[in-house]
């Protein structure tokens, strides 16, 4: 008889920690999505970190410009070629300042969204990023490639 007093004992610990796991699992379950999407978010773009800003291929890009507003990260695109590069394509929805402007428009730039700069193949853009990084912003991603890149990606630009 005692043997079997014990063996129910262990069973309902046993029965009483399984419980304790199953009621843990939705806490458990909300904890790691909630992980997942701290790390997305902080590295978001997974592109080179340079000089306060981050390098990000056209495709990083090209996701967060067709999310739109529901992209879960506000966000801008800044084009900083001339008024006629700008003219001969853009990406839709891009906000025009050329670089040579930009110091003295910098007041045009939203500090609480991301914003990906982008000129004709990169040089002019990774200037521009490092002016904004200068200027007190934080969430800067300067498009590789520039608008060369996203046109060779197949992605659309307008006129």
């Amino acid at each position: 008889m005692p043997v079997n007093i014990v063996a129910h004992k262990a069973q309902l610990i046993k029965n009483n920690l399984e419980w304790n796991f199953m009621r843990k699992i939705p806490f458990i379950s909300l904890f790691v999505a909630a992980l997942f999407v701290a790390v997305n978010v902080s590295a978001c773009g997974m592109g080179e970190q340079v000089n306060g800003y981050e390098n990000s291929d056209v495709n990083h890009a090209h996701t967060h410009w067709q999310a739109g507003d529901k992209s879960p990260i506000p966000f801008m695109f800044l084009d900083v070629r001339t008024p006629d590069e700008y003219r001969d394509g853009h990406i839709q929805g891009a906000v025009l300042i050329p670089v040579q402007e930009l110091g003295k428009r910098l007041a045009e730039v939203p500090k609480d969204k991301r914003v990906y700069v982008y000129c004709h193949s990169g040089r002019r853009s990774v200037i521009a990023s490092n002016m904004l990084v200068k200027g007190g912003f934080g969430n800067i991603e300067n498009i590789e490639g520039g608008i060369v890149a996203w046109k060779k990606a197949g992605y659309p630009v307008v006129k």
